[in-house]
């Protein structure tokens, strides 16, 4: 990108990040209601993981790839913007049917759809942070992802239960038991995730890029064979602080995948006493789960802002470190909670580490990257998100029963240890001098100007 870019102001990069919430809301609808509605639809409880499996298999073959073809386009329209626009319009269309499935083969057809859509749009939308900014508000842009983060996932979990409270009927259901409070907010979320990436192409166009920069990416070799040759290089001239946060995320995103499948059996079990979808007990977990679930993510969007002089003064990594471990702590409470007020407690720490895990990483990833293979190395980075779920995908169902009992409460525990592992696995992260200083720097420059910058930053895949 060019070598000078204009200082943005904080509006400016706010309007560069919205069409992350769009985004992330979608995430957040799935994270919430694929559990139940596979449920729904009749799934087996310890199968579950197998039906998640869109996610990461996505993840795991589209970043990289379209990171790397992001690396690679030339448009009048820019680089990274036709990839936002088919991800988005595809997203929505998803969204729109999933609801509506008939049966568990097409719900989770549509989850390969409605993924693979996000991640069309979410690797590149990460390099084109890195595009518009200069080093020194790489922070503040990656914040903001994060804020939007927390914010998409609340107002999705919440949906809900705002309808309920809005008048809806949380009983009535269609004729596959999915309530209809469930399905207008997969119609809201189908409307956010075009119109917000539709805003941000809108007010933030690309940076044109100058007759030289033009002239290298015109000068490389085109095919897909040369897309794929530049993602192998990459990986085999991975940075080191690249390698050191891979075990990191693998505990992270096991823990995080184990969660998001099985916190709303969990809930229906410790606080309902039922896993019989057809009962209002089971449709109140259901509820439940998306207030709590917009709590956390309530705290991750003001967490962000939060944590800032934690951060300026004990840098990334110890914080990141803290909050894993308390989210740890946190999973490991819930399954002896009775009480819905007080699941608050717990969530309060999982919030502050979904604020971490969204930013913290990037930050550290991205002053030990080359710039002109951001697009690459950020869909590489992402799959060390995917790999992690495919493991737990494949894992998890061969000792739900004979290790856990067949006890949701049990998975949530597990969550929680491996939060704690994760706790302790970031600390042996080494941070490139230039990264490491450059945190503690940039808060405190962008503190100085008045704004609230952590040296954090800013999905499932």
């Amino acid at each position: 990108m060019a070598s000078i870019k204009p200082h943005l102001s904080f509006w400016q990069i706010v309007n560069m990040n919205f069409g992350f919430f769009g985004i992330q809301f979608s995430f957040g609808l799935q994270q919430s209601s694929m559990s139940p509605i596979y449920k729904y639809l009749g799934a087996d409880e310890a199968s579950l993981p197998y039906l998640w499996l869109a996610g990461p298999m996505t993840g795991l073959l589209v970043q990289p790839l379209i990171g790397a073809m992001s690396d690679r386009t030339v448009t009048r329209w820019g680089r990274r913007t036709p990839y936002f626009l088919v991800g988005a319009i595809l997203c929505s269309i998803g969204l729109l049917l999933m609801p509506f499935s008939p049966a568990l083969w097409m719900a989770a057809g549509l989850l390969w759809i409605l993924d693979a859509a996000n991640n069309v749009t979410m690797e590149p939308y990460r390099a084109f942070v890195s595009d518009k900014l200069a080093p020194a508000q790489h922070s503040i842009g990656f914040l903001t992802q994060s804020a939007f983060t927390g914010l998409g996932q609340t107002l999705a979990y919440l949906t809900p239960s705002l309808l309920v409270w809005w008048g809806m009927d949380k009983d009535a259901v269609n004729g596959h038991h999915i309530p209809h409070v469930v399905i207008v907010a997969f119609v809201i979320g189908a409307v956010c995730s075009i119109t917000s990436v539709l805003w941000t192409l809108r007010t933030t166009p690309e940076h044109p890029l100058s007759d030289a920069e033009l002239a290298e990416l015109r000068a490389r070799p085109a095919g897909w064979r040369h897309t794929l040759g530049d993602i192998v290089d990459a990986v085999r001239e991975m940075p080191p602080t690249m390698k050191q946060l891979a075990l990191v995320k693998l505990f992270q995103w096991y823990a995080m995948f184990c969660y998001w499948q099985y916190i709303m059996l969990s809930l229906a079990t410790t606080i309902y006493g039922t896993t019989d979808q057809t009962t209002q007990g089971f449709r109140d977990a259901g509820l439940l789960t998306g207030q709590v679930g917009a709590f956390y993510n309530g705290v991750a969007f003001v967490g962000a802002l939060v944590l800032v002089p934690f951060t300026r003064r004990y840098g990334p990594k110890l914080t990141h470190s803290v909050c894993l471990a308390l989210a740890g702590a946190g999973m490991l409470c819930i399954p002896l909670i009775h009480s819905p007020l007080l699941l608050l407690l717990p969530m309060v720490g999982i919030g502050l580490a979904w604020a971490s895990i969204m930013g913290n990483p990037y930050v550290m990833l991205a002053g030990s990257i080359p710039p002109e293979r951001t697009g690459v190395y950020m869909g590489i980075f992402n799959m060390f998100i995917v790999i992690p779920m495919i493991i737990q995908i494949f894992t998890l169902p061969l000792y739900y029963r004979s290790w856990l009992g067949g006890n949701p409460e049990n998975v949530i525990r597990l969550a929680g240890g491996l939060m704690l592992c994760g706790a302790l696995a970031v600390l042996f992260v080494k941070l490139r001098p230039r990264a490491a200083d450059g945190a503690a720097a940039l808060a405190d420059g962008q503190a100085a100007q008045g704004v609230a910058t952590p040296a954090l930053g800013g999905g499932h895949h």
